[in-house]
This record gives structure tokens, C-alpha cells and sequence, in this order.
């Protein structure tokens, strides 16, 4: 994992959730159904892009975080990681999102159990990368678990 890099990967994926999460967040649903193809296609194309960018602050925020408790890994492996880590374990939960409303207790419950997969995830993949015990691992992916379930999750989960 430390020598591997996936940025092709991490920034598509990015792109693709964010158009997805857009369409899976309830209101923003329907503001984005309800508007003109011109506002729509902006929305979506600026939705994607800022995902994508915020996946990427929020890896470096877990490098940074991981290289101040003594690891030393690649920022680059760590970054792309993270950002596949922290999208795709919340792809159950978009998926249902865009089919059932977000209040429902299906979607709620698969909501709280990926992020509890994300969590696993992100640790053991700090953990590996920049070689640290798990104690450290789980206090530099902590930040940004948090930041994941403030912004994603706790919006969409009632």
C-alpha cells in the first residue's frame, strides 16, 4: 500500500459520488430535479469538484495528522487512499438514498454501518501506510471520520 498511488481512481470516483450525493441528499434532490438542464448539469459538474477537492484536504489533513504522531508514509498513498476509502464505503447508503427517502430506517441504519466500515478502513489503511500502531492510526484518521459523518452522514441521517 505505501508505494501505491491512485489518483485516476481517487479523483474519478470523487467525481462520481459527488454528482450521486447530490442527487441522494433530499432536498438537494429536488432542487437540482426541478431546475433547468443548464443549473442542473453546473450544480452537478460543481458538486463533483468539490467533493473531490474536499477528499483530497481531508486526506492530506490524515497524512499531515499521521506523519505528526511519527509516521512515515507517502502523502500521495495516503491521500489517494483516503479518498477512495472515505466515497466508496458510503456508496450502500447513496445508493439507497437515491431510492428511498433519507429518513427511512434502512438507509439510516446502513448510513451508521458504513461509517463504522469507513472507520475500520481508514484506520487500517494509515496503520499499514505510514506504520504506526493502531491507538496513533485511529487518532490520525479521527479528523477526518469526523468531518465524514458532520458533513455527509449527520445531514442525510435523521
Amino acid at each position: 500500500m505505501r508505494d501505491h498511488q491512485a489518483w485516476l481512481p481517487a479523483v474519478v470516483v470523487s467525481l462520481i459520488y459527488g454528482v450521486l450525493a447530490v442527487l441522494g441528499m433530499g432536498s438537494t434532490h429536488d432542487d437540482i430535479v426541478d431546475s433547468t438542464f443548464s443549473t442542473a448539469a453546473w450544480s452537478l459538474v460543481a458538486a463533483g469538484i468539490g467533493f473531490t477537492l474536499a477528499g483530497a484536504v481531508l486526506g492530506g489533513v490524515t497524512h499531515g495528522l499521521a506523519r505528526q504522531l511519527g509516521g512515515d508514509g507517502p502523502w500521495q498513498s495516503t491521500v489517494c487512499l483516503a479518498m477512495l476509502i472515505g466515497w466508496t464505503s458510503d456508496v450502500p447508503r447513496l445508493l439507497l438514498a437515491l431510492f428511498l427517502p433519507t429518513g427511512n430506517v434502512v438507509v439510516q441504519v446502513v448510513g451508521w454501518a458504513t461509517w463504522l466500515v469507513c472507520a475500520v478502513l481508514l484506520t487500517t489503511m494509515v496503520r499499514r501506510v505510514h506504520d504506526l500502531p493502531w491507538g496513533k492510526a485511529a487518532g490520525a484518521a479521527a479528523l477526518q471520520l469526523l468531518a465524514l459523518l458532520v458533513l455527509i452522514k449527520l445531514p442525510t441521517l435523521s
